[in-house]
């Protein structure tokens, strides 16, 4: 029997042509949701710089070992891919078609095939054949240089706005869309050109429409949203920490300056030319006193104030753990599967594929026995 698991997209069969970044968090969303994913790995490894076991991007997969550069590699692709629904791929340009499985090669055997190509550049343009990494892709879209203080450096915020945000997301959007209209009558197969700079391009739409309203102002830490707003930011605490302020509206700023007890003496927040003396105003309160005593002042209010946790803190915050938003499976704490769904909720089936550990259960539940070299084409 098929290993689909649980979850909206139970039935549903993923080819995973292994990579880094943006491509295996697709297919782990995919898989998160139920899909049974296939990670074609390629001998001698190739993916993230760390013990395999702990990739919690390739949990809920299996994993088969194929050369493509072998004889026999392509063919036995393909024939997981006349089996499947989806095929995820990140390499370069014509990359893909030169080893044999590009889109051409892989409808030839299945025309309802959603081909879902992740790259940073796009499968054309001036920089499509070039390398790059996130933070190149989100500095030409004017994402970066959004993010940091107005006197500092753009800050980078991790690799989560352009491979994962901007990448992996949008990835997946279009499978699934281009999935639906595969399942509908007269629907066909067709490529998904997912390119990170569309994607975290697309992510600052509303920002355009507020720059070209007059409403937002063209360089950073100078805006509502940005930090450069004294009511939507972060500040120090005596210890030390942080907490992160978002009062926003007014009745949520009034309920967050009567908390922090400068209510009789904060200067008009509709004032830009004086939120400098707001903003010290407000610094110098959160500084009298630790993050945790501030946490406990501003908890279960509507201030819109929370603490600044780290990545070890997150999963014993009080509303994530009641949520179970974190899970541990396998010795490792992570992100449990999102969203939710009431009626096929998601779930953590196995922890991360080890590569070439299903070659066996893959051949048997996808009837493609050459992969064990007991069938032709091996």
């Amino acid at each position: 029997m098929a290993v689909t698991g649980a979850g909206p997209l139970a039935g549903v069969r993923v080819v995973e042509l292994a990579g880094i970044g943006p491509g295996p968090f697709a297919a782990m969303l995919l898989a998160d949701l139920g899909a049974d994913v296939v990670r074609v790995d390629r001998p001698g490894g190739g993916g993230l710089a760390i013990d395999p076991a702990y990739d919690v991007t390739n949990r809920n997969k299996r994993s088969v070992l194929v050369d493509l550069k072998s004889p026999e590699g392509p063919g036995l692709v393909l024939d997981l891919v006349e089996r499947a629904d989806v095929l995820i791929e990140g390499f370069r340009p014509g990359v893909a078609e030169r080893l044999g499985v590009g889109p051409a090669d892989c409808h030839a055997r299945n025309p309802r095939l959603v081909y879902g190509r992740m790259t940073g550049w796009g499968q054309d343009g001036p920089l499509a054949p070039t390398a790059g990494h996130d933070i190149a892709y989100i500095a030409v879209t004017g994402a970066l240089g959004m993010i940091g203080t107005p006197d500092g450096p753009p800050a980078v915020p991790a690799n989560l706005v352009g491979d994962y945000a901007g990448g992996s997301l949008y990835l997946v959007i279009g499978v699934l869309a281009a999935l639906q209209h595969a399942r509908t009558p007269g629907g066909a197969g067709q490529v998904v050109d997912a390119a990170i700079v569309d994607g975290a391009a697309h992510l600052t739409a509303m920002i355009h429409g507020m720059m070209a309203a007059g409403g937002w102002q063209d360089r950073r830490g100078t805006n509502l949203l940005d930090g450069g707003c004294p009511f939507y930011g972060t500040y120090e605490t005596s210890d030390g920490g942080y907490m992160a302020v978002g009062a926003l509206e007014q009745q949520f700023y009034d309920t967050f300056t009567a908390l922090l007890g400068i209510a009789d003496r904060a200067p008009a927040r509709k004032d830009p030319a004086r939120w400098g003396e707001l903003r010290e105003a407000v610094a110098a309160r959160f500084k009298s006193r630790t993050r945790a005593e501030w946490t406990v002042v501003f908890e279960g209010s509507d201030a819109c104030v929370a603490p600044v946790l780290s990545l070890r803190e997150a999963p014993q915050h009080p509303h994530l753990a009641a949520r179970d938003t974190f899970t541990d499976f396998g010795g490792i704490t992570q992100p449990a599967p999102a969203p939710r769904f009431s009626a096929t909720p998601a779930s953590l089936r196995s922890g991360p594929a080890q590569p070439g550990a299903d070659t066996a259960s893959v051949a048997r539940d996808w009837d493609v026995p050459g992969l064990t070299g007991k069938g032709e084409g091996a």
